[in-house]
């Protein structure tokens, strides 16, 4: 699919790099409309300057911390005014450097000084603190701050906090435009509803609009075009000063970058901006809202009818490969990680709200063909009676692990109904998500879960589940039986909430023999698999062992998925053309560049011949390292190059 803007109309209030974003917007066929907002004026009379140089050279300064490019460079320049030049890069050497992302770290360079510390994206002053306490303690120390544009009190305080005298040291400042008739053209323009998009690549952009619409009196009705106009904001930072403009963010990249906001807005904004207008056009406060508040007009049609991830599982002909990825939703997006620090893992699971805010946030911005409801295999376990938790380093741990047939036999008989909150989220998921868009459900197999409460976490070699299977064959029966009676209610219940497929995930059942799977398992995942209402789709997926796909095919799923460890193409042929497939892209393909995924997932493709049939995925979960960039480049990939 191209990645175009369609001859939208696209609002930027970048000042300096103006000429910059509006040949990235035009490059991607969108209508720039430039409306600098603001200006940077060097201090006249800098005595601030010129104390911090004095300090500086009296080695009475333990650490400088750099925030812009621009105004280490004006620094640099201000100091050379009235000092050698070379003075100011030799007394930097001698203390700790902080630069904040790689504009300061440009500059800093350039002056021949490698900074101590690099803070990481997005750069925000909360990373600033974070980088700070784990490289270099401030306590007892001066700490100067290169300030620009305006004072930053909540880093102030920060630094403070930690036991730092804090000496700012003020650059430039920001100012209205000296020609504001390109910004009153911008907002002429969004009020009369012409506008598409409107792109804020700093807080001081958002804050410099209103003041000017304030002014002119026509504040309240900017702030009411902006409910049909896509927001983007380059960071934190920009988005937080939209919200405090009453407003919300409709597209926040999770590279904090100029071309990474044009780019991602031009692949996403489409979808984006129908959401909106159809929110807006159905009384959605669109100024203040959250993407589970979406409610989709009645009249649209239905899922089942247009989804071309439901017409592949059914192996009904597609005008492309419809593709999802495993973890989609993870710790390799910013946004994710974000709202993980909110909450422990097991919280955000069981927070149906935020649960699909998540789901919903992963289809946005990546553009698949399907969401997956955000929460763990493992949550069945605990109403079992097991004790569970995430910790750390280590994943998840069962502090109480099953050793024999007595600790089966002290299980508790759920009911289903203790995991509603994973109902409930299915229910918000599904309101909100686009109608052509499956939604799925999902659930641990019974052989894994059963590994999980055996080992106690994961293990290497699952000595203790092979050897409880083969020594009690009886307690085995019993607990696969349970898990099994459970996990048909809880996939049916799931269903009945709104899921438009399931996944069986057997991630440890690759440590098996066909003999032992046949024997200790098949049946179990059989009775399964017929238990699970019909009306939807079965996916099952296992790893490790490309020995057990015809005994994974004996239990009747509706879709096999395939790991890396297979050939795709031999595998379909083994397992029966008429059988849907899914997969199989080697997960870390993802770490390589754009040109080696795209001929990666073309060999895939290839090997799908274009058959009906084929739901294009990982072998495994993305993982947590991935470049977010690269798996919207698959996603890219896999719709143009399949599409008929």
């Amino acid at each position: 699919m191209p990645i175009d803007f369609h001859g939208s109309t696209v609002i930027a209030f970048e000042s300096r790099r103006n000429k910059e974003i509006c040949a990235l917007i035009e490059r991607y066929a969108g209508k720039a409309v430039s409306a600098p907002t603001m200006r940077e004026v060097p201090l006249e009379i800098n005595t601030q300057v010129f104390d911090f140089a004095d300090r500086l050279f009296d080695h009475r300064i333990d650490v400088v911390i750099f925030l812009t490019g621009v105004g280490t460079r004006m620094l640099a320049e201000i100091i050379a005014k009235k000092h050698e030049p070379s003075r100011f890069p030799q007394s930097l050497r001698a203390t700790v450097t902080v630069a904040r992302g790689p504009k300061p770290v440009a500059a800093l360079r350039q002056l021949d000084i490698k900074p101590s510390v690099i803070v990481p994206e997005p750069n925000t002053w909360q990373d600033l603190l974070a980088a700070l306490d784990n490289h270099h303690s401030v306590k007892g120390q001066q700490v100067a701050v290169q300030e620009y544009g305006q004072p930053n009190p909540l880093l102030i305080d920060g630094l403070k906090q930690r036991g730092a005298d804090v000496l700012p040291v003020p650059v430039y400042r920001w100012q209205l435009p000296d020609d504001l008739a390109p910004v009153r053209s911008a907002i002429d323009c969004l009020i009369s509803g012409e506008a598409d998009y409107a792109l804020f690549t700093s807080a001081i952009q958002i804050d410099h609009l209103f003041k000017i619409a304030e002014e002119d009196k026509t504040a309240d009705a900017l702030r009411k075009a902006f409910k049909g106009v896509c927001i983007g904001a380059v960071g934190p930072i920009a988005a937080q000063a939209v919200s405090k403009h009453g407003m919300t963010v409709d597209f926040e990249p999770d590279s904090p970058h100029m071309s990474h906001l044009v780019r991602e807005l031009a692949r996403r904004g489409d979808d984006l901006l129908d959401k909106k207008r159809t929110a807006t056009g159905n009384s959605i406060n669109t100024n203040q809202w959250k993407r589970i508040d979406m409610a989709w007009p009645q009249s649209v049609e239905s899922t089942d009818r247009n989804c071309v991830f439901l017409k592949a599982c059914r192996h009904q002909p597609t005008p492309y490969t419809p593709i999802w990825l495993m973890r989609q939703a993870g710790r390799y997006q910013r946004e994710y990680r974000t709202v993980k620090q909110t909450l422990p893992f097991l919280e955000l699971c069981k927070t149906p709200e935020i649960a699909a805010e998540i789901s919903l946030m992963t289809v946005e911005r990546l553009g698949v063909d399907a969401a997956i409801i955000f929460s763990d295999i493992l949550l069945p376990v605990e109403p079992m009676g097991m004790n569970l938790q995430f910790v750390k380093g280590k994943g998840p741990v069962i502090d109480n692990p099953l050793c024999s047939r007595r600790d089966v036999d002290r299980l508790a008989q759920p009911d289903v109904g203790e995991l509603s909150f994973v109902f409930d989220a299915l229910r918000i998921t599904r309101r909100a998500l686009r109608p052509d868009i499956a939604l799925i459900g999902f659930a641990g197999a019974p052989f894994t879960l059963a590994s999980y409460m055996i080992e106690g976490g994961k293990s290497a070699h699952y000595l203790n589940t092979k050897a409880l299977m083969h020594r009690d064959p009886t307690a085995w029966c019993n607990l696969m039986n349970r898990l099994t009676d459970l996990l048909i209610g809880y996939l049916n219940a799931q269903i009945a909430a709104g899921a438009d497929a399931v996944q069986l995930f057997d991630s440890w059942v690759g440590s098996l023999c066909p003999d032992d799977y046949r024997r200790f398992v098949l049946p179990h995942v059989t009775r399964l698999i017929a238990g699970v209402e019909k009306s939807v789709p079965l996916i099952h997926f296992a790893t490790g062992n490309p020995a057990l796909l015809p005994l994974f095919k004996q239990s009747n799923p509706d879709v096999i998925g395939l790991d890396w460890h297979v050939d795709l193409a031999e595998a379909w042929q083994m397992l029966g053309y008429d059988t849907t497939v899914m997969g199989n892209l080697d997960p870390a393909i993802l770490h390589t560049s754009t040109n080696q995924i795209r001929d990666a997932a073309k060999v895939i493709l290839q090997k799908a011949a274009g058959r009906p049939g084929h739901i294009f995925n990982l072998g495994h979960g993305i993982l947590p390292t991935t470049p977010p960039q690269h798996v919207a480049e698959l996603v890219d990939a896999v719709h143009e190059m399949s599409s008929k």
